[in-house]
């Protein structure tokens, strides 16, 4: 079988019509087991320029674990934060859509069907200080159109399966990223970084997911980079109040000091707890931060068994 540069026979819409797909895990921490040093304001989207070889390689590692969909590196990728170490804007869309190359090279080493999803980080993101958990950045609807719009194009013009606009804190941003996709000719999911039922920057998350109504161009929303056991309790009300797929990926239970800039706690994602979220409507499942290859392939084996039967 010739695996150069193969593109999935199904749209990503039509294969959720037709069951769960497994997401990856935690890019980051999966770059730093490979022994890469991601202190700094780029994070994992300095290695697009620096290292791309080792963003493969952990795209790789997911896809040999059994994943489905692959994220891209460019959740922190940002023309403006690129410009920051005197990279110009061709350089930077030059950027952007080698994320979208090397995600698409790893599944096709591999041989079952992946699909690329393009991340698109929030505002926070390029800060570096530990915004996207709060939200609420002083910035209006309109200017934080503005400032995804750029990045979303190039990021289309590579040609994605779907973009993820992930780890969303705010309905506010979620509203302005909305706006940014329209036009662009590629699907979108929405998924809010929550606390409990409400989003980072507290609102409600029930009011938070209704955005997305009549938004044909979303083809599922949800949650990630929360706890399991918050993204457990998202599932059924991202099914009910959207009416799409659900897409859910949480963290591994440890918290996030960032101030600190480290892990706490101890970790409680479950792979079979997380596949039964297929019963609720789950049809993207997977992790995020510091869930690792082992993690998504006994999710990925779990997920191949029958819905009920006993792992």
């Amino acid at each position: 079988m010739d695996l150069r540069h193969t593109r999935p026979v199904h749209t990503l819409a039509a294969a959720l019509d037709r069951g769960a797909l497994v997401l990856d895990g935690g890019l980051s921490n999966q770059l730093e087991a490979q022994g890469c040093d991601l202190s700094d304001a780029l994070w994992s989207a300095r290695l697009l320029a620096d290292a791309p070889g080792r963003i493969q390689a952990a795209h790789s590692a997911y896809a040999r674990a059994g994943a489905q969909v692959l994220i891209t590196s460019s959740y922190q990728a940002t023309f403006e934060g690129f410009a920051r170490r005197g990279i110009t804007a061709d350089e930077a869309a030059g950027l952007l859509a080698r994320s979208v190359e090397l995600a698409r090279r790893a599944g096709d080493t591999v041989e079952h069907e992946v699909w690329v999803a393009a991340s698109v980080g929030p505002y926070g993101a390029m800060l570096a200080d530990g915004s996207e958990y709060r939200g609420r950045y002083g910035l209006s609807v309109r200017e934080l159109e503005r400032f995804h719009r750029p990045r979303i194009e190039a990021l289309a013009a590579a040609g994605p399966d779907v973009l993820a606009l992930e780890t969303v804190p705010d309905a506010d941003e979620a509203e302005a990223l909305l706006r940014a996709v329209e036009g662009c000719g590629v699907p979108v999911w929405l998924s809010y970084s929550i606390m409990g039922r409400r989003t980072r920057a507290g609102q409600s998350l029930e009011s938070a997911l209704a955005l997305v109504a009549g938004h044909d161009q979303v083809i599922a929303a949800g949650v990630n980079c929360c706890t399991p056991e918050d993204a457990g309790r998202a599932v059924e009300l991202a099914a009910s109040v959207t009416g799409k797929p659900v897409v859910v990926y949480p963290n591994s239970g440890e918290e996030w000091d960032p101030e600190a800039r480290d892990w706490r706690g101890g970790g409680t994602f479950d792979p079979a707890r997380v596949a039964d979220r297929r019963v609720a409507g789950a049809r993207l499942i997977g992790g995020c931060c510091r869930v690792g290859p082992e993690r998504i392939a006994e999710l990925a084996r779990l997920m191949r068994l029958p819905k009920g039967a006993e792992p």
